[in-house]
């Protein structure tokens, strides 16, 4: 028999600050004790039905009810065709993509694209100067990088073990003082749940006894039902609905504005074009070309005006075809020449690049006080940054324990209320049946018998009260 249900709030905190060993031998004592207090009480057969108070009609609830699911291979068949369909097309979209290059128009064609390889790190930096570059230089600044890549690495996993190790001692330390901090809250609620327990035992016993004596049947609550939650959902809903209408209504009225600010720059477009000469030829055709792209434009649109212009012929069909072109070309410098071969560069913020131009050139003093400069700054930085992420953990940690504690002081009445919420629904089954025997006329003595295991039941039963 195993314990895997932690509903209850003083197991689930238990578990949650014991360590592995100490949940398992929790778990095993807790088996121990409904072993040997419940799965092995006896019955006396003779009056089983009134000891175990089993009722003539008693329901599964429809809770327990599944719908059997069939087995089928439709979702795998499903599967397997949706993959190759989607192979399919895509093969079928290389296909079109091939046929309608050659009737695209030359200026919608995308340009050919420059691979870039960025070597950003001062590692591979150093290693592409030794490839590229082999002589001594190159293989002394390298040789350095790297040695001084290991030495930080290994100060680096140092520092950082002491770290964990510093903050795990702590850590340790605050769960210590945690664990004696909640004995007076588990305290009280255990002190609590009994105290339930003897309230209920007191309450039912003499209402038993006074059945028993004078034989009346009082009347079980009944939970009311609370309205004011259809008057929530209504009011919600409404709110939606009304939510709904407004965003509407604010999208309506962006887009008219959008559509005015549009209305207003392309107005300012045919002045720009009757006011533009030679003299402001490139100034005009920023601003036209912004213009245009910002509006979206049609070709068609653009055509018109554009012919409107006091430009050379040559000028605007070169503006023109420039509109009309589907892409731009990056700059050379950028961009390297255009074609589909690999390109190098490199773009290094590391503070071991540094000693790499100092090893390169050691006249150069200014090198040599950048790196210790930059170098000395990264060190302390990081070990700063270490230190107080350290003390942040542990104030964290610190912090994390008080508001558990409090928590838990907190969930003291919480936790009461809910175990005898589940008594309640434990109990009151078993007393409505001892009051429907009583209607059909069962005798004193079986009444008894019943009402002493409710007793019991109230006493021992579900939901336990781990000490």
């Amino acid at each position: 028999m195993k314990l895997h249900d932690f509903s209850d709030g003083e197991t689930i905190r238990r578990q949650r600050n014991l360590t592995t060993n100490q949940k398992k031998n929790n778990s095993t004592t807790q088996e121990g004790v409904i072993v040997n207090n419940f799965c092995k009480s006896e019955c006396n057969f003779d009056d089983i039905c009134d000891s175990l108070i089993i009722s003539d009609n008693a329901h599964a609830p429809e809770e327990l009810k599944e719908a059997v699911k069939e087995k089928s291979l439709l979702p795998i068949s499903g599967i397997a065709l949706g993959v190759m369909g989607a192979i399919a097309g895509l093969t079928y979209f290389i296909s079109r993509s091939t046929k309608n290059l050659a009737k695209t128009d030359k200026k919608q064609v995308l340009p050919t694209l420059t691979r870039h390889v960025a070597l950003n790190e001062e590692t591979h930096q150093a290693l592409y100067r030794m490839v590229r570059n082999p002589n001594r230089q190159t293989i002394l600044a390298g040789s350095g990088v790297l040695a001084l890549t290991a030495t930080a690495f290994m100060g680096k996993t140092f520092f950082d073990g002491f770290k964990e190790v510093w903050v795990r001692k702590k850590e340790a330390d605050i769960q210590k003082n945690l664990q004696e901090k909640l004995i007076e809250v588990e305290a009280r609620t255990f002190g609590g749940k009994m105290q339930i327990i003897r309230n209920m035992l007191s309450e039912r016993t003499a209402e038993f006894d006074k059945t028993l004596n004078f034989g009346h049947t009082p009347q079980l609550k009944k939970e009311e039902n609370n309205k004011n939650y259809f008057l929530l959902g209504a009011l919600t809903f409404a709110g939606i609905i009304g939510l709904g209408f407004l965003s509407i209504k604010n999208l309506t009225r962006g887009k008219q504005y959008l559509e005015e600010g549009s209305k207003a720059l392309k107005n300012t477009i045919p002045e720009i074009i009757k006011k533009s000469t030679k003299e402001t030829m490139n100034e005009d055709r920023e601003i036209l070309k912004n213009l245009f792209t910002a509006l979206g434009t049609p070709k068609k649109y653009i055509k018109e005006h554009l012919q409107n212009l006091n430009w050379s012929k040559t000028d605007i069909k070169d503006f023109e075809d420039e509109l009309m072109t589907s892409t731009a070309r990056v700059e050379r410098a950028l961009g390297g020449d255009g074609t589909d071969k690999p390109t190098y560069y490199s773009h290094v913020d590391d503070y071991r690049a540094h000693l790499y131009n100092y090893l390169l050139d050691t006249d150069n003093k200014q090198f040599k006080q950048l790196f210790f400069g930059i170098a000395g700054l990264s060190a302390a930085g990081y070990a700063g940054k270490l230190t107080g992420d350290a003390i942040k953990e542990v104030q964290v940690k610190k912090y994390n324990a008080q508001t558990e504690l409090e928590l838990q002081k907190r969930l003291v009445s919480t936790e009461l209320r809910n175990f005898k919420a589940k008594k309640d629904a434990a109990i009151n089954p078993l007393v409505e049946e001892f009051y429907k025997q009583q209607k059909e006329g069962k005798s004193k003595e079986e009444l008894k018998v019943i009402a002493d295991n409710i007793l019991y039941e109230i006493k021992n039963g579900a939901p336990f009260v781990y000490s």
